[in-house]
């Protein structure tokens, strides 16, 4: 007996002191985190190069925490840019005497095309203060090349290369895996080129699709390419040739064509800020990093009244029917956000920054009466990230105004169902078998082990039609142009920003900030303050709901799958999505 309670106290005892390491751990971490959150102001030194690398995702907006897409299984940050702190950060630095240029380093480049091409534009806008902009990588992707154009000198790794081959939209298709195990797809849609349904009913593109697909990444390259040309003084035409025959997939004829103009080592570099900042060969360089830069003062501080603001609304992710988060849009988070903004007296104008592929049209229904209440109100502008299809178009189709970028992808006015089969699937392989009764005679309407009657689909069938309707004629109302119009450029068929302007889907080219000056225009205001909707959780929450695993495994799963995680999430999307969806096909990958 005194052996055990020997054991028992010891094990108490034990348990006890690591109860006790882990909270003051936690404590200490939490600590960290507080401090962190101040961002302490940092002094920025005379002639200072700032160091922009594009090493990890630049997303639509900043997170809020330092630990946000922390991996605690490997303990590494996965934290991402936020375009709007990019943007900001950079013409902070446009007018700081201090910062004489910028080192762009792209070793990943930006994989949304239209957050590229904004982040692009303020390069540029940067450069044109008279202040260097030089790039270096040992190796470009196309992505990346694309960002660095806009520098005056690209330098490169004398045996790197630089990936210049053209855009290419790669599809996946599950008909044949969904044929293996023995489950069926039961596709109901309207849209000739609503093809978010194809990849589970056909095994390559439809004639429809492969003509639609081809359209706007031939728009989105050609645009790609003008922007090129211009910065590099090389004819369009060239380009293409030199895409087609992989010219810069050697280092020296990359160097030869001018794709690159020197190629140099790391140490070889510092010479070259040295002579744009006119110092002699020995002298001490004052690097300061973007992240760094996000804490620097302003240089000039700037009027601001308080009583006069902006709301920026992020709708970003799949339109869901649960309440949304920061990474999805749902019935509580964005209309709860339009309300805030609506009521509030002293936001005189509202900006709703889309980047969402679409989802529940219920959901988009509920977002689209909220945004028109409050578009009765004030000015509410419309500003389209890297996608704003379906509905994430339907979300913002009666926007006073929608600005858009050329590389932007939208459209997909179109509504689908599917409703997986599993019946062979439980039945025949794993022996599975049910057996009900029921009150009435459609009472098991949807279930997923057994197939639909052909009234059920018809049900199914009307119901899409409906909303395809109401769809319609929302985008008709808000866009100003007759039904038989919309109808005919819609049907699912996904658009570019290119041609989406030219059909009226679009009234301008550009990007966020350009949105929040037309806002600032329509509501006659000027030094205005922007706030952002929906407020984000604060770091402490954050971290706390993070050893709930989810955001955990979701992490993990993104960072081994790469850019295969859509798939993934394209088959979830499947077994969980219920009634109509208004949904592009965003399984879609540029490379």
């Amino acid at each position: 007996m005194k052996q055990f309670l020997k054991f028992f106290l010891a094990s108490i005892l034990g348990t006890t002191v690591t109860l006790l390491i882990f909270l003051l751990l936690l404590i200490s971490l939490i600590a960290g985190m507080a401090s962190f959150s101040s961002k302490p102001k940092v002094e920025v030194k005379e002639k200072t190069i700032l160091r922009l690398t594009i090493d990890r995702d630049v997303i639509d907006r900043a997170p809020n925490n330092p630990f946000q897409n922390y991996n605690w299984q490997s303990m590494e940050s996965e934290e991402s840019y936020g375009l709007n702190e990019l943007i900001e950060n950079l013409r902070k630095a446009k007018e700081d005497p201090k910062i004489s240029g910028i080192l762009l380093e792209v070793p990943a480049g930006v994989s949304g095309l239209a957050i590229a091409e904004e982040l692009r534009s303020e390069l540029e806008s940067f450069k044109s203060s008279g202040k260097f902009l030089i790039s270096y990588a040992n190796s470009y992707s196309q992505g990346g090349y694309y960002l660095a154009s806009v520098a005056d000198t690209i330098c490169m790794h004398p045996e790197g290369n630089l990936e210049f081959k053209g855009l290419m939209a790669d599809l996946v298709f599950f008909k044949h895996l969904l044929e293996k195990i023995d489950v069926e797809a039961q596709i109901i849609r309207h849209g000739k080129y609503k093809s978010a349904v194809e990849p589970f009913m056909l095994d390559k593109m439809s004639p429809e699709n492969r003509e639609q697909t081809q359209q706007f990444v031939s728009k989105i390259w050609n645009n790609m390419v003008a922007q090129i040309s211009k910065s590099r003084g090389i004819s369009v035409e060239r380009l293409n040739q030199l895409a087609d025959s992989l010219t810069g997939y050697s280092a020296e004829k990359a160097l030869q064509v001018g794709l690159v103009d020197k190629l140099v080592y790391k140490d070889e570099l510092e010479n070259i800020l040295r002579q744009k900042l006119g110092a002699d060969s020995t002298a001490e360089l004052n690097f300061m990093s973007m992240t760094e830069y996000f804490n620097a003062p302003e240089p000039v501080k700037k009027k601001v009244d308080r009583t006069k603001k902006i709301a920026v609304i992020y709708a970003l992710g799949d339109v869901v029917d649960g309440k949304g988060d920061e990474t999805s849009i749902g019935i509580k988070n964005i209309p709860e956000a339009l309300r805030k903004a609506r009521e509030d007296k002293k936001i005189k104008a509202v900006v709703l920054r889309v980047n969402s592929g679409g989802g529940s049209a219920l959901t988009s229904d509920i977002i689209w009466r909220e945004l028109e209440l409050t578009r009765k109100e004030k000015p509410v502008i419309a500003s389209f990230g890297d996608v704003a299809g379906s509905g994430g178009y339907y979300i913002a189709c009666n926007a006073s105004k929608i600005f858009a970028n050329p590389n932007s992808i939208t459209g997909s006015i179109g509504v689908l169902g599917i409703i997986p089969n599993a019946q062979k699937l439980l039945s025949d392989r794993l022996g599975i078998t049910f057996d009900n009764v029921k009150t009435n005679a459609n009472a098991e309407f949807v279930g997923l082990n057994r197939p639909l009657t052909d009234y059920q689909k018809r049900v199914l069938l009307n119901s899409i039609e409906d909303v395809y309707s109401t769809f319609v004629g929302h985008v008709a109302e808000g866009r100003k142009l007759t039904r038989e119009k919309v109808d005919s450029i819609g049907q699912g068929r996904v658009w570019s920003g290119v041609d989406a302007k030219s059909i009226g889907l679009i009234d301008e080219w550009g990007g966020l900030y350009d949105a929040i000056a037309e806002a600032a225009k329509m509501a006659g205001i000027e030094n205005y303050k922007i706030v952002e909707y929906p407020i984000l959780k604060d770091p402490i929450t954050r971290l706390l709901e993070s050893f709930g695993g989810e955001e955990n495994s979701e992490v993990f799963l993104k960072k081994q799958l790469g850019i295969h995680y859509n798939y993934l999430k394209t088959l979830q999307n499947l077994a969980t999505a219920t009634g109509p969806q208004a949904r592009m096909p965003f399984q879609i990958h540029f490379r």
